[in-house]
């Protein structure tokens, strides 16, 4: 009798350590992202510690840079559940998103960082932009704000519009269809070949938020730079896997989608304090010309940039409502 009631204990005893150590299994998230942790970054590493902080170690994200995905194809990666966040430029790949490529577009628009947060944030909330990432069970949690692009280049310096004939650009679509009208060559270098592809002549100019200049080594070949080109600015999302968001328990998604202002808030508050002044004292110290375009240029590329987001209009009209997205980001734009 003795024997039975110990096994029966014992057995007991086994159910309650599994059913224990159930409950209390951490939920962890593999995180997506690529190249080194960089301003670019920080609002998901303090995602990340926010997250981690609130839950009391229930909730982790892990990481990654480069080890789970080519930058490339994190959304594919996203979409098969391979895991559970990650972050990609819309440019990458415009068919798989192309309304949130309406971001990019060049609205010639000098906003703060904080507003294209605001911004992005709500036309990510825009019906046709959830459906659109839906198809890939992602759901955009929050953006990655960058500045204006401005253009860092060799060779001879631009001193008129007419000067960027024949010149070799690396860009986002937006910036590139303004600057082919004046003679600008596109050409596809990966981020991190940017350097290399300066230095070997391959490319003339780069456009790049500050960071991306600093990190990818434009600024240390670069020979002037624009100052206010205002032609528009990379879309590079946040998004979590849908199914993996909606299995999270309350306490965690609560945590995580509570975390987003904050980390938001972080973000901007350091590639203001740190990043733009790194990259204008670098530009003086290394002695770069600074061009700065009238406002009869501006308003010349404003109107160039007419075109182009025409045609990003037409290009998208039978795959969603283009001209009411379109509508909805500029008036964003203009309060």
């Amino acid at each position: 009798m003795l024997k039975k009631m110990n096994k029966t204990v014992m057995a007991s005893a086994v159910v309650f350590s599994c059913v224990a150590t159930s409950v209390s299994a951490a939920t962890e998230w593999n995180v997506s992202l690529w190249s080194k942790r960089r301003a670019f970054t920080e609002h998901v590493e303090k995602l990340a510690e926010l997250v981690s902080a609130k839950t009391n170690g229930d909730f982790k994200l892990n990481i990654s840079y480069g080890g789970l995905s080519k930058n490339k194809e994190n959304l594919d990666g996203i979409s098969i559940g391979a895991f559970e966040m990650a972050q990609f430029c819309s440019f990458y790949h415009k068919a798989k998103n192309p309304t949130i490529t309406v971001t990019e577009l060049p609205f010639a628009k000098d906003v703060s960082l904080a507003k294209l947060a605001e911004i992005s944030q709500k036309v990510y909330k825009h019906p046709a932009v959830v459906k659109d990432l839906a198809r890939w069970n992602a759901t955009l949690l929050m953006p990655s704000p960058l500045p204006q692009y401005n253009l860092i280049g060799v060779g001879d310096t631009p001193k008129k519009l007419s000067d960027f004939s024949g010149k070799r650009l690396r860009g986002p679509g937006g910036i590139a269809g303004v600057m082919s009208q004046l003679g600008a060559v596109k050409t596809g270098v990966a981020a991190n070949e940017v350097r290399q592809a300066l230095d070997a002549g391959v490319i003339d100019t780069v456009a790049f938020a500050q960071h991306a200049h600093l990190a990818f080594g434009s600024i240390q070949a670069g020979q002037w730079a624009t100052t206010n080109l205002n032609l528009g600015t990379a879309n590079c999302p946040v998004v979590v896997n849908t199914d993996a968001l909606n299995g999270l328990s309350k306490a965690n998604k609560e945590a995580l989608l509570s975390s987003v202002n904050e980390s938001l808030d972080y973000y901007v508050s350091n590639y203001e304090g740190k990043v733009i002044g790194k990259y204008n004292s670098t530009l003086k110290e290394k002695g770069i010309t600074e061009v700065t375009f009238t406002s009869e240029q501006t308003a010349e590329l404003n109107k160039l940039a007419d075109s182009v987001r025409a045609k990003w209009i037409k290009d998208n009209s039978k795959k969603f409502k283009s001209k009411e997205l379109y509508d909805f980001t500029a008036a964003l734009f203009n309060e």
